[in-house]
């Protein structure tokens, strides 16, 4: 027997919406108004748990080593968890046992001599990608192509990742573009760098091509590791003002140490080599991402739940 439809108001989002049909209509309604509202908590829970997505390495093996304590460093002796923020190497953790990640494009790390070793995050790059990180501790720079080499910082000139290529190779073919000067202080050969293993870039040579941008002028990227108070005398020094500078102007924190007056879109080191290479991956290399450079945050991660967990119980979050 035919029934004749009824309306049926909601009022929704301070909408009216209308169905005819209250047997299926209304049913489908509330199945796709759940359906909104899961979708929308799982946005905000990934937003207050930003870690969480990731393809990692499993934290077992940090697990052991938090419950064995501090443990003296097999080369420095010094006391450490984890691993060694001066020789950059793991301790208390097997070296087979931390992710190795391959980079598409070699990094240099500027370091501030006030930056505290301990609390550094550019030693996690060099640990979990040795063969493309290189940490120098200014003054030491070394020579730069300013047509093959970016800054990661921000300023009023600084340009997205998406248009960091065509910046770079329009650079390289404008005549007028100021030639970089030479910089009279200390050599290179004068700079202690981390650096391990037989794939470490000899020191003091420029570039080497990541395996996946060949076809790309980009051969290095530059990040300054530093309190965002101290990042001045470096980001200035001349020996950078000729490069391309490239910033993440999307990208928040989630370190556990931010910065009284600074925005939430300054990032820790680790953080800003992580989404400049997922970022170069999706928009320069024009490929799907799938986790590629996810370990590199395999000692941020962790320390991140650990320290907000300690938080927690404290009262102080």
């Amino acid at each position: 027997m035919w029934r004749k439809p009824c309306c049926v108001y909601l009022s929704f989002s301070n909408e009216r919406l209308v169905f005819l049909t209250p047997t299926f209509g209304l049913s489908k309604f509330f199945k796709k108004l759940h359906t909104k509202k899961r979708r929308r908590r799982n946005v905000v829970e990934s937003a207050k748990q930003p870690l969480q997505s990731l393809k990692l390495a499993s934290h077992e093996v940090l697990e052991r080593a938090q419950e064995k304590g501090r443990l003296k460093c097999a080369k420095c002796g010094g006391s450490r968890m984890f691993f060694c923020y001066t020789c950059c190497s793991p301790v208390g953790v097997s070296p087979q046992d931390v992710p190795r990640v391959k980079l598409p494009v070699k990094i240099d790390i500027i370091k501030h001599p006030n930056e505290t070793d301990g609390k550094s995050t550019a030693i996690h790059a060099k640990i979990l990608a040795p063969d493309d990180v290189n940490i120098y501790t200014y003054p030491c720079i070394p020579e730069y192509d300013k047509d093959k080499v970016v800054l990661v910082f921000p300023g009023p000139k600084a340009v997205t990742v998406q248009n960091m290529i065509q910046s770079l190779t329009e650079r390289a073919q404008d005549p007028c573009e100021p030639k970089r000067k030479r910089f009279r202080g200390a050599t290179l050969s004068d700079c202690p760098t981390h650096e391990e293993g037989e794939g470490a870039e000899q020191r003091g040579k420029e570039g080497g091509e990541g395996v996946e941008c060949k076809a790309l002028p980009l051969q290095k990227v530059v990040f300054i590791d530093s309190t965002w108070n101290q990042t001045n005398k470096i980001s200035t020094d001349e020996r950078l003002q000729d490069l391309l500078q490239v910033e993440l102007k999307t990208r928040k924190t989630c370190f556990w140490r931010h910065q009284k007056g600074k925005p939430d879109t300054y990032l820790a080191t680790i953080e800003a080599i992580y989404y400049f290479l997922k970022d170069f991956h999706e928009l320069c290399l024009d490929r799907v991402y799938s986790g590629e450079y996810d370990n590199i945050l395999f000692f941020y991660s962790y320390l991140h739940t650990v320290i907000n967990k300690a938080k927690t119980a404290a009262g102080k979050k």
